[in-house]
C-alpha cells in the first residue's frame, strides 16, 4: 500500500534521514521508534510529502510526488499531535473539512459525505458534542474531533504523529482503540511516530526502529523492540528500564 524507497532529508549540512526504506502493506500497524533526533517525524513528514526528500514514495505503486493532492489525500490521512486552533468552528464543522477530497467543482454536500461524517462523529464518541466549539473542547476531545475529520476523510492510510502525546491514560486508550477499531475494515494500514515502547509493543504489528536517522530494525514489532536492537538504538538497557518499572507495580499486587 505505502513504500518509502531510500529516503533522504537534509537541513543544511544536517543528516536527517539517510537511505531509510520501508514497506506498509494491507493491515499493518508500522510503528516508528526510536531516541530524540532520530528521524521519526521527518519520516512521516516525507511520507505525507510535507517534508522536501530525497528518495521515492510509492502509494499503491505510484509516486506520491505525481498524485494530485485530492487523489493523494484520498489514499493517505495525517493526525498531528498538537492541534492550534484559533477559529470557533464547531466539532461538526472541523469533521466536515475531512471530506474537501471529495468535493465536486461546484461545492454541496453529496449524501457520501453526510454519511462519513456521521459516521466519523459516531465512531469516535464525538456526537453529542457536535456544535460544540472546539475552543471549549478538553484535550482529548480535541484530538477526538480531529481524528473524527480522517475518519470523515477514509483514507486508505492513516499517518499518525503520536496521536495521543500529552492526553491523558484514558484519552490514550481511547485514541488507541478506536485506530485499532478503524484497522479492522479491510484495505487499510496505519504509521504512527510512538515515544512510548509500551504502546508500540501492545498496538504495532511492525515497528521500525532508527537512530541518528538510520534504520536499526524493521520487523514483526516484538522482534524489532527486541534487547538488542533497543540498546543499540538508545545506548542503555531498555528492556532493563522497563522491566525494573514494571516490578514496582507488581509489587504492590
Amino acid at each position: 500500500m505505502l513504500e518509502a524507497l531510500d529516503l533522504r532529508v537534509c537541513y543544511g549540512a544536517r543528516t536527517v534521514l539517510d537511505g531509510v526504506g520501508f514497506s506498509v502493506r494491507e493491515g499493518d500497524w508500522l510503528m516508528i521508534a526510536g531516541p530524540n533526533g532520530a528521524g521519526k517525524s521527518t519520516a512521516l513528514g516525507a511520507l505525507a510529502q510535507s517534508v522536501p526528500y530525497a528518495g521515492r514514495v510509492l502509494i499503491s505503486g505510484r509516486d506520491a510526488r505525481r498524485m494530485p493532492a485530492r487523489e493523494r489525500a484520498r489514499w493517505m490521512g495525517t493526525l498531528t499531535q498538537n492541534h492550534f486552533v484559533g477559529y470557533a468552528f464547531t466539532v461538526e464543522e472541523v469533521v466536515r473539512l475531512g471530506r474537501y477530497a471529495y468535493a465536486g467543482a461546484l461545492g454541496g454536500r453529496a449524501r457520501a459525505d453526510e454519511q462519513a461524517v456521521e459516521d466519523a462523529l459516531l465512531r469516535t464518541g464525538m456526537a453529542g458534542l457536535r456544535g460544540h466549539s472546539v475552543l471549549t473542547l478538553s484535550g482529548g476531545e480535541l484530538q477526538r474531533a480531529f481524528l473524527a475529520q480522517v475518519f470523515a476523510q477514509n483514507p486508505r492510510v492513516l499517518l499518525l504523529d503520536e496521536p495521543a502525546n500529552h492526553l491523558d491514560l484514558p484519552y490514550q486508550q481511547q485514541v488507541f482503540g478506536l485506530i485499532r477499531e478503524w484497522l479492522q475494515t479491510p484495505g487499510r494500514a496505519a504509521v504512527s511516530v510512538v515515544h512510548d515502547l509500551s504502546l508500540a509493543l501492545c498496538y504495532g504489528t511492525r515497528a521500525l526502529l532508527l537512530r541518528e536517522g538510520r534504520v536499526v530494525a524493521d520487523a514483526p514489532a516484538r522482534e524489532a523492540l527486541a534487547p538488542d536492537n533497543l540498546r543499540q538504538a538508545y545506548d542503555m538497557d531498555v528492556h532493563g528500564w522497563m522491566r525494573g518499572l514494571l516490578a514496582q507495580w507488581e509489587q504492590r499486587g
